[in-house]
Protein backbone atom coordinates (compact mmCIF):
# COMPACT_ATOMS: atom_id res chain seq x y z
CA UNK A 1 0.00 0.00 0.00
CA UNK A 2 1.40 3.37 -0.82
CA UNK A 3 3.57 4.71 2.20
CA UNK A 4 2.10 7.89 2.69
CA UNK A 5 -1.72 6.50 2.24
CA UNK A 6 -2.99 8.68 5.14
CA UNK A 7 -0.36 10.89 5.94
CA UNK A 8 -2.18 14.53 6.41
CA UNK A 9 -0.63 17.72 5.13
CA UNK A 10 -1.68 19.87 7.12
CA UNK A 11 -0.01 22.23 9.69
CA UNK A 12 -3.65 22.33 12.26
CA UNK A 13 -3.49 22.26 15.74
CA UNK A 14 -2.63 19.96 17.49
CA UNK A 15 -5.59 20.45 20.17
CA UNK A 16 -3.40 20.90 23.49
CA UNK A 17 -5.05 24.55 24.22
CA UNK A 18 -3.45 26.81 26.95
CA UNK A 19 -5.54 27.90 29.32
CA UNK A 20 -3.38 31.33 29.72
CA UNK A 21 -2.91 31.79 25.93
CA UNK A 22 -6.72 31.87 25.70
CA UNK A 23 -7.79 34.32 28.62
CA UNK A 24 -5.10 36.51 26.40
CA UNK A 25 -7.18 36.32 23.27
CA UNK A 26 -10.18 37.11 25.57
CA UNK A 27 -8.43 39.71 26.75
CA UNK A 28 -7.07 41.14 23.13
CA UNK A 29 -10.59 40.64 21.61
CA UNK A 30 -12.48 43.16 24.08
CA UNK A 31 -9.72 45.70 23.81
CA UNK A 32 -10.83 45.18 19.87
CA UNK A 33 -14.18 45.08 20.65
CA UNK A 34 -14.42 48.01 22.86
CA UNK A 35 -12.62 49.60 20.12
CA UNK A 36 -15.53 49.21 17.47
CA UNK A 37 -12.82 46.93 15.37
CA UNK A 38 -15.41 45.28 12.71
CA UNK A 39 -14.02 41.46 12.28
CA UNK A 40 -14.17 41.95 16.28
CA UNK A 41 -17.98 42.76 16.50
CA UNK A 42 -18.85 40.50 13.52
CA UNK A 43 -17.24 37.42 16.03
CA UNK A 44 -19.13 38.92 19.11
CA UNK A 45 -22.30 38.65 16.60
CA UNK A 46 -21.86 35.01 15.28
CA UNK A 47 -20.49 33.40 18.30
CA UNK A 48 -22.25 35.53 21.50
CA UNK A 49 -25.56 36.39 19.38
CA UNK A 50 -24.94 40.23 20.66
CA UNK A 51 -25.46 42.88 17.60
CA UNK A 52 -24.56 46.74 17.75
CA UNK A 53 -22.96 46.40 21.75
CA UNK A 54 -22.50 49.80 23.38
CA UNK A 55 -18.70 49.57 24.13
CA UNK A 56 -19.03 50.24 27.81
CA UNK A 57 -21.70 47.47 28.34
CA UNK A 58 -19.22 44.53 26.85
CA UNK A 59 -17.52 42.21 29.41
CA UNK A 60 -14.53 39.99 29.33
CA UNK A 61 -17.50 37.16 30.05
CA UNK A 62 -18.77 38.73 26.28
CA UNK A 63 -15.22 37.86 24.81
CA UNK A 64 -14.36 34.54 26.90
CA UNK A 65 -17.94 33.21 25.27
CA UNK A 66 -16.82 33.86 21.30
CA UNK A 67 -13.02 32.46 22.61
CA UNK A 68 -15.06 28.88 23.73
CA UNK A 69 -17.27 28.67 20.95
CA UNK A 70 -14.63 29.34 18.55
CA UNK A 71 -12.68 26.97 20.18
CA UNK A 72 -16.15 24.04 19.57
CA UNK A 73 -17.31 25.18 23.82
CA UNK A 74 -20.66 25.78 24.60
CA UNK A 75 -19.11 27.65 27.05
CA UNK A 76 -16.30 29.37 29.45
CA UNK A 77 -16.27 27.52 32.09
CA UNK A 78 -16.27 24.19 29.93
CA UNK A 79 -13.39 25.08 28.14
CA UNK A 80 -11.39 25.76 30.89
CA UNK A 81 -12.43 22.46 32.23
CA UNK A 82 -11.21 20.60 29.12
CA UNK A 83 -8.01 22.45 30.17
CA UNK A 84 -7.89 21.65 33.07
CA UNK A 85 -8.27 17.76 32.70
CA UNK A 86 -5.62 18.06 29.93
CA UNK A 87 -2.92 19.99 32.04
CA UNK A 88 -3.96 17.45 35.21
CA UNK A 89 -3.54 14.24 32.75
CA UNK A 90 -0.19 15.59 31.37
CA UNK A 91 1.03 15.87 34.93
CA UNK A 92 -0.02 12.29 35.86
CA UNK A 93 1.43 10.81 33.12
CA UNK A 94 4.72 12.65 33.47
CA UNK A 95 4.95 11.62 36.99
CA UNK A 96 4.06 8.04 35.73
CA UNK A 97 1.13 7.61 38.15
CA UNK A 98 -1.19 7.54 35.05
CA UNK A 99 -2.11 4.02 34.95
CA UNK A 100 -2.14 3.08 31.71
CA UNK A 101 -5.06 3.13 29.35
CA UNK A 102 -4.88 -0.47 27.78
CA UNK A 103 -2.87 -3.70 28.31
CA UNK A 104 -0.58 -5.43 26.39
CA UNK A 105 -3.18 -7.43 24.69
CA UNK A 106 -5.02 -5.13 23.09
CA UNK A 107 -5.05 -4.04 19.20
CA UNK A 108 -4.81 -0.42 17.80
CA UNK A 109 -6.13 -0.72 14.39
CA UNK A 110 -5.69 2.21 11.91
CA UNK A 111 -5.48 3.32 8.80
CA UNK A 112 -2.40 4.47 8.91
CA UNK A 113 0.72 5.14 10.41
CA UNK A 114 -0.05 8.60 11.93
CA UNK A 115 -0.32 8.02 15.36
CA UNK A 116 1.45 5.35 16.06
CA UNK A 117 3.95 7.16 17.84
CA UNK A 118 1.51 9.19 19.62
CA UNK A 119 -0.31 6.46 21.41
CA UNK A 120 3.12 5.21 22.41
CA UNK A 121 4.21 8.32 24.07
CA UNK A 122 0.60 8.13 25.48
CA UNK A 123 1.56 5.41 27.42
CA UNK A 124 -0.81 2.78 25.40
CA UNK A 125 0.51 -0.83 25.63
CA UNK A 126 -1.26 -2.88 22.85
CA UNK A 127 0.03 -3.84 19.55
CA UNK A 128 -0.58 -1.25 16.68
CA UNK A 129 -1.72 -2.64 13.28
CA UNK A 130 -1.58 -0.51 9.98
CA UNK A 131 -4.63 -1.73 7.48
CA UNK A 132 -4.45 1.37 4.60
CA UNK A 133 -5.67 -0.10 1.35
CA UNK A 134 -7.33 3.02 -0.48
CA UNK A 135 -10.69 1.92 -1.22
CA UNK A 136 -11.18 5.52 -2.05
CA UNK A 137 -9.32 5.05 -5.24
CA UNK A 138 -9.16 2.22 -8.15
CA UNK A 139 -11.23 -1.06 -8.37
CA UNK A 140 -13.12 -2.30 -5.13
CA UNK A 141 -14.94 -4.91 -6.66
CA UNK A 142 -16.96 -8.19 -5.20
CA UNK A 143 -14.18 -10.35 -6.21
CA UNK A 144 -12.75 -14.13 -4.43
CA UNK A 145 -9.96 -12.74 -2.53
CA UNK A 146 -6.74 -13.62 -4.34
CA UNK A 147 -8.94 -12.08 -7.56
CA UNK A 148 -9.79 -8.84 -5.39
CA UNK A 149 -6.02 -8.63 -3.96
CA UNK A 150 -4.47 -8.98 -7.54
CA UNK A 151 -6.63 -6.40 -8.85
CA UNK A 152 -6.11 -3.97 -5.96
CA UNK A 153 -2.20 -4.83 -6.54
CA UNK A 154 -2.22 -4.23 -10.27
CA UNK A 155 -3.69 -0.65 -9.65
CA UNK A 156 -0.96 0.35 -6.56
CA UNK A 157 1.58 -0.80 -8.88
CA UNK A 158 0.78 1.20 -12.17
CA UNK A 159 -0.89 4.24 -10.41
CA UNK A 160 1.67 4.88 -7.21
CA UNK A 161 4.85 3.37 -8.80
CA UNK A 162 5.29 0.04 -7.19
CA UNK A 163 6.37 -2.98 -8.80
CA UNK A 164 3.96 -5.52 -8.96
CA UNK A 165 5.76 -8.20 -7.57
CA UNK A 166 5.99 -5.72 -4.80
CA UNK A 167 2.68 -4.67 -4.54
CA UNK A 168 0.88 -7.72 -4.36
CA UNK A 169 3.24 -8.91 -1.76
CA UNK A 170 2.72 -5.65 0.44
CA UNK A 171 -1.19 -6.20 -0.15
CA UNK A 172 -0.70 -9.88 1.07
CA UNK A 173 1.07 -9.02 4.49
CA UNK A 174 -1.60 -6.45 5.42
CA UNK A 175 -4.77 -8.38 4.60
CA UNK A 176 -3.28 -11.45 6.87
CA UNK A 177 -1.70 -8.27 9.43
CA UNK A 178 -5.64 -7.41 9.33
CA UNK A 179 -7.38 -11.27 9.73
CA UNK A 180 -4.78 -11.64 12.72
CA UNK A 181 -6.02 -8.34 14.36
CA UNK A 182 -9.67 -9.53 13.73
CA UNK A 183 -9.06 -12.73 15.94
CA UNK A 184 -7.51 -10.04 19.21
CA UNK A 185 -9.46 -10.71 22.42
CA UNK A 186 -9.45 -6.93 22.83
CA UNK A 187 -9.53 -4.54 19.23
CA UNK A 188 -9.77 -1.05 19.15
CA UNK A 189 -10.54 0.66 15.66
CA UNK A 190 -9.28 4.69 15.49
CA UNK A 191 -11.13 6.33 12.55
CA UNK A 192 -11.90 9.65 11.45
CA UNK A 193 -14.96 11.42 9.58
CA UNK A 194 -13.09 11.33 5.86
CA UNK A 195 -14.21 8.85 2.98
CA UNK A 196 -10.35 7.33 2.87
CA UNK A 197 -11.16 6.08 6.70
CA UNK A 198 -14.61 5.65 6.42
CA UNK A 199 -14.31 3.19 3.87
CA UNK A 200 -11.60 1.25 5.39
CA UNK A 201 -13.79 1.22 8.24
CA UNK A 202 -16.95 -0.30 6.57
CA UNK A 203 -14.67 -2.96 5.48
CA UNK A 204 -13.03 -3.86 8.34
CA UNK A 205 -17.13 -3.89 9.98
CA UNK A 206 -17.99 -6.06 7.29
CA UNK A 207 -14.96 -8.86 7.82
CA UNK A 208 -15.93 -8.82 11.00
CA UNK A 209 -19.56 -9.62 10.91
CA UNK A 210 -18.76 -11.75 8.19
CA UNK A 211 -17.45 -13.86 11.12
CA UNK A 212 -18.83 -16.00 13.90
CA UNK A 213 -19.80 -14.25 16.77
CA UNK A 214 -18.23 -16.23 18.38
CA UNK A 215 -15.03 -15.65 16.73
CA UNK A 216 -15.05 -11.79 17.45
CA UNK A 217 -12.98 -9.85 19.92
CA UNK A 218 -14.38 -10.23 23.21
CA UNK A 219 -13.92 -6.31 23.63
CA UNK A 220 -14.78 -4.54 20.15
CA UNK A 221 -14.33 -0.48 20.77
CA UNK A 222 -14.36 1.86 18.14
CA UNK A 223 -12.90 6.02 18.09
CA UNK A 224 -14.49 7.36 15.10
CA UNK A 225 -14.85 11.44 15.24
CA UNK A 226 -15.48 14.44 12.96
CA UNK A 227 -14.42 16.90 15.35
CA UNK A 228 -12.49 17.23 18.50
CA UNK A 229 -12.94 20.20 20.82
CA UNK A 230 -10.58 22.70 20.69
CA UNK A 231 -9.75 22.09 16.94
CA UNK A 232 -11.16 24.18 14.82
CA UNK A 233 -8.95 23.39 12.29
CA UNK A 234 -9.70 19.15 13.02
CA UNK A 235 -8.74 17.12 9.95
CA UNK A 236 -7.66 13.83 11.18
CA UNK A 237 -6.53 11.64 14.11
CA UNK A 238 -3.11 11.79 13.34
CA UNK A 239 -2.78 15.70 13.76
CA UNK A 240 -3.78 15.75 17.79
CA UNK A 241 -1.22 15.53 20.58
CA UNK A 242 -0.44 12.02 22.31
CA UNK A 243 -2.72 13.71 25.36
CA UNK A 244 -5.90 14.49 22.94
CA UNK A 245 -5.73 10.62 21.76
CA UNK A 246 -5.65 9.84 25.55
CA UNK A 247 -8.47 12.33 26.12
CA UNK A 248 -10.19 10.50 22.86
CA UNK A 249 -9.77 6.83 24.51
CA UNK A 250 -11.39 8.66 27.70
CA UNK A 251 -14.53 10.45 25.87
CA UNK A 252 -14.92 8.70 22.15
CA UNK A 253 -14.18 5.31 23.10
CA UNK A 254 -17.26 3.10 22.11
CA UNK A 255 -18.43 -0.33 22.01
CA UNK A 256 -19.18 -1.96 18.47
CA UNK A 257 -22.45 -3.68 18.39
CA UNK A 258 -24.72 -5.06 15.88
CA UNK A 259 -25.62 -1.70 14.54
CA UNK A 260 -22.44 -0.55 13.33
CA UNK A 261 -21.37 -4.25 11.99
CA UNK A 262 -24.83 -4.45 10.09
CA UNK A 263 -23.56 -0.85 8.51
CA UNK A 264 -20.31 -1.48 7.68
CA UNK A 265 -21.59 -4.78 5.76
CA UNK A 266 -24.26 -2.63 3.86
CA UNK A 267 -21.69 0.15 3.09
CA UNK A 268 -19.24 -2.30 1.59
CA UNK A 269 -21.81 -4.46 -0.28
CA UNK A 270 -22.96 -1.23 -1.98
CA UNK A 271 -19.49 0.26 -2.37
CA UNK A 272 -18.42 -2.98 -4.60
CA UNK A 273 -21.57 -2.96 -6.12
CA UNK A 274 -21.40 -1.96 -10.24
CA UNK A 275 -24.73 0.02 -9.22
CA UNK A 276 -24.88 3.09 -6.68
CA UNK A 277 -28.10 3.10 -5.50
CA UNK A 278 -27.07 1.15 -2.11
CA UNK A 279 -24.31 3.93 -1.63
CA UNK A 280 -27.27 6.37 -2.45
CA UNK A 281 -29.74 5.11 0.15
CA UNK A 282 -27.05 5.10 2.82
CA UNK A 283 -25.75 8.42 1.84
CA UNK A 284 -29.28 10.31 2.14
CA UNK A 285 -30.90 8.18 4.96
CA UNK A 286 -27.93 9.04 7.13
CA UNK A 287 -26.01 6.47 8.98
CA UNK A 288 -26.67 7.10 12.87
CA UNK A 289 -24.92 3.94 13.99
CA UNK A 290 -21.63 5.70 12.62
CA UNK A 291 -22.60 9.01 11.72
CA UNK A 292 -19.55 10.43 9.58
CA UNK A 293 -20.21 7.49 7.40
CA UNK A 294 -23.18 9.00 5.06
CA UNK A 295 -21.27 12.05 4.69
CA UNK A 296 -18.11 10.51 3.75
CA UNK A 297 -20.36 7.84 0.99
CA UNK A 298 -21.79 11.46 -0.38
CA UNK A 299 -18.11 12.82 -0.95
CA UNK A 300 -17.14 9.11 -2.42
CA UNK A 301 -19.92 9.47 -5.05
CA UNK A 302 -18.91 12.74 -6.11
CA UNK A 303 -16.33 11.14 -7.63
CA UNK A 304 -18.23 10.33 -10.39
CA UNK A 305 -18.43 12.18 -13.61
CA UNK A 306 -20.88 15.50 -12.79
CA UNK A 307 -23.93 16.27 -14.51
CA UNK A 308 -22.84 19.80 -14.94
CA UNK A 309 -19.69 19.78 -17.29
CA UNK A 310 -18.45 15.39 -16.64
CA UNK A 311 -16.07 15.97 -13.88
CA UNK A 312 -15.34 14.36 -10.90
CA UNK A 313 -15.73 17.18 -7.36
CA UNK A 314 -12.03 17.25 -6.93
CA UNK A 315 -11.35 17.83 -10.69
CA UNK A 316 -12.98 20.33 -10.37
CA UNK A 317 -11.57 21.19 -7.63
CA UNK A 318 -8.36 21.55 -9.37
CA UNK A 319 -9.60 23.47 -12.08
CA UNK A 320 -10.90 26.12 -9.88
CA UNK A 321 -7.43 26.52 -7.80
CA UNK A 322 -5.98 27.13 -10.77
CA UNK A 323 -8.68 29.73 -11.90
CA UNK A 324 -8.85 31.45 -8.52
CA UNK A 325 -4.71 31.42 -8.29
CA UNK A 326 -3.00 31.20 -11.56
CA UNK A 327 -0.96 28.85 -12.35
CA UNK A 328 0.29 26.24 -10.02
CA UNK A 329 3.10 23.66 -9.33
CA UNK A 330 1.36 20.54 -8.78
CA UNK A 331 2.64 20.60 -4.75
CA UNK A 332 1.35 24.16 -4.97
CA UNK A 333 -2.13 22.78 -5.91
CA UNK A 334 -2.13 19.61 -3.96
CA UNK A 335 -1.63 22.07 -0.58
CA UNK A 336 -4.65 24.40 -1.90
CA UNK A 337 -6.69 21.42 -2.53
CA UNK A 338 -6.12 20.00 0.98
CA UNK A 339 -6.10 22.76 3.27
CA UNK A 340 -8.08 25.61 1.11
CA UNK A 341 -10.29 23.78 -1.42
CA UNK A 342 -11.55 19.93 -0.39
CA UNK A 343 -14.25 20.25 2.73
CA UNK A 344 -13.32 16.45 3.62
CA UNK A 345 -9.88 16.03 2.92
CA UNK A 346 -9.02 12.64 2.16
CA UNK A 347 -6.19 12.28 -0.73
CA UNK A 348 -2.37 11.49 0.34
CA UNK A 349 0.26 12.65 -1.90
CA UNK A 350 0.68 9.97 -4.15
CA UNK A 351 -3.06 9.46 -4.50
CA UNK A 352 -3.23 13.01 -5.83
CA UNK A 353 -0.62 12.52 -8.29
CA UNK A 354 -2.72 10.00 -9.76
CA UNK A 355 -5.73 12.41 -9.85
CA UNK A 356 -3.19 14.42 -11.85
CA UNK A 357 -1.64 11.75 -13.99
CA UNK A 358 -5.50 10.47 -15.16
CA UNK A 359 -6.52 14.58 -15.54
CA UNK A 360 -4.83 14.78 -18.80
CA UNK A 361 -5.47 11.70 -20.10
CA UNK A 362 -8.00 13.55 -22.55
CA UNK A 363 -8.13 14.06 -26.09
CA UNK A 364 -8.85 18.01 -25.28
CA UNK A 365 -7.24 18.61 -21.81
CA UNK A 366 -7.99 20.90 -19.48
CA UNK A 367 -5.15 21.91 -18.20
CA UNK A 368 -1.82 22.67 -19.98
CA UNK A 369 1.11 21.39 -18.20
CA UNK A 370 4.86 22.87 -18.71
CA UNK A 371 7.65 20.69 -17.76
CA UNK A 372 10.42 22.59 -16.20
CA UNK A 373 14.43 20.89 -15.98
CA UNK A 374 16.40 20.20 -13.20
CA UNK A 375 15.51 19.09 -9.84
CA UNK A 376 13.89 22.65 -8.22
CA UNK A 377 13.56 23.46 -4.91
CA UNK A 378 10.78 20.63 -3.83
CA UNK A 379 7.54 21.83 -1.98
CA UNK A 380 7.82 21.10 1.53
CA UNK A 381 4.12 20.72 1.95
CA UNK A 382 3.63 18.44 -0.80
CA UNK A 383 5.77 15.54 0.69
CA UNK A 384 8.93 14.22 -1.12
CA UNK A 385 9.27 10.66 -0.55
CA UNK A 386 10.05 10.16 -3.17
CA UNK A 387 9.52 13.46 -4.90
CA UNK A 388 7.17 12.79 -7.49
CA UNK A 389 7.47 14.98 -11.21
CA UNK A 390 4.56 16.74 -10.45
CA UNK A 391 6.10 18.41 -7.54
CA UNK A 392 7.98 20.53 -10.33
CA UNK A 393 5.70 20.64 -12.94
CA UNK A 394 3.33 24.05 -13.85
CA UNK A 395 0.14 23.43 -14.35
CA UNK A 396 -2.27 25.95 -16.34
CA UNK A 397 -5.76 26.55 -16.85
CA UNK A 398 -6.79 26.79 -20.84
CA UNK A 399 -9.89 27.51 -22.68
CA UNK A 400 -11.50 23.93 -22.63
CA UNK A 401 -10.43 24.30 -18.73
CA UNK A 402 -12.72 27.43 -18.25
CA UNK A 403 -15.48 26.03 -20.66
CA UNK A 404 -15.33 23.19 -18.40
CA UNK A 405 -16.07 25.21 -15.00
CA UNK A 406 -18.53 27.16 -17.19
CA UNK A 407 -20.68 24.38 -17.90
CA UNK A 408 -20.14 24.90 -21.24
CA UNK A 409 -18.26 21.27 -22.34
CA UNK A 410 -18.69 17.44 -20.71
CA UNK A 411 -15.16 16.39 -19.87
CA UNK A 412 -16.05 12.88 -20.32
CA UNK A 413 -16.48 13.51 -24.43
CA UNK A 414 -13.34 13.83 -24.49
CA UNK A 415 -11.77 11.50 -21.55
CA UNK A 416 -9.48 9.07 -22.49
CA UNK A 417 -8.27 7.36 -19.69
CA UNK A 418 -9.85 4.72 -17.13
CA UNK A 419 -10.77 5.29 -13.15
CA UNK A 420 -12.92 3.39 -10.64
CA UNK A 421 -15.76 4.73 -8.17
CA UNK A 422 -15.66 1.63 -5.51
CA UNK A 423 -16.94 -0.59 -8.51
CA UNK A 424 -18.51 1.58 -10.74
CA UNK A 425 -15.72 1.87 -13.88
CA UNK A 426 -15.84 5.56 -15.19
CA UNK A 427 -15.14 6.18 -18.91
CA UNK A 428 -16.04 7.79 -21.63
CA UNK A 429 -19.11 6.26 -23.22
CA UNK A 430 -17.94 5.17 -26.05
CA UNK A 431 -15.26 2.91 -24.16
CA UNK A 432 -18.03 1.56 -22.04
CA UNK A 433 -18.13 3.15 -19.32
CA UNK A 434 -21.17 3.31 -16.30
CA UNK A 435 -23.52 6.18 -17.15
CA UNK A 436 -23.90 7.46 -13.58
CA UNK A 437 -23.49 11.24 -12.90
CA UNK A 438 -24.04 13.18 -10.01
CA UNK A 439 -25.39 16.26 -9.04
CA UNK A 440 -27.20 18.94 -6.27
CA UNK A 441 -31.20 19.05 -6.41
CA UNK A 442 -32.88 21.44 -3.77
CA UNK A 443 -28.92 20.55 -1.46
CA UNK A 444 -29.41 17.17 -1.68
CA UNK A 445 -26.78 14.52 -3.33
CA UNK A 446 -28.69 12.64 -6.52
CA UNK A 447 -27.16 10.12 -9.32
CA UNK A 448 -28.84 10.22 -12.59
CA UNK A 449 -28.41 7.57 -15.43
CA UNK A 450 -28.99 4.02 -15.42
CA UNK A 451 -26.96 1.13 -15.00
CA UNK A 452 -26.28 -1.95 -17.83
Amino acid sequence: MPSDSHTHQHDYFHGLLNLEQQRRRAKDLLKALRSGQPDALDRLTAHAGITDPASDSLRLADAQLVIARENGFASWPKLKAHCDRLQESRRQREAGRLTPPDTEDAVHLRCGSDIRHGLEIAGFRGRFVEFADPFCQGPVRDLPRDAFLAERAAFIASSYGYQMADALARGRQEYDALDAALAAQHLVLWFEHDSYDQLILAHVLAALAAKDPAARPARLELICVDSVPGVPGFTGLGQLAPDMLFWLWDNHRVPVGEAQLALGRDAWQALTAEEPSGLVALATAGTPAIPPMARALRRHLQELPSEANGLSQTQGLVLRILADRGTCTGGQLFRELMTKYEELPYLGDLMFWHVLDDFVSSTNPPVDVIEVEGEGDPDPDAGTDPAPEWLRRRVALNGQGMALLAGEADYMMSYTGERWVGGLRVASPDRGGVPFRWTMMEGRLAITGTGP
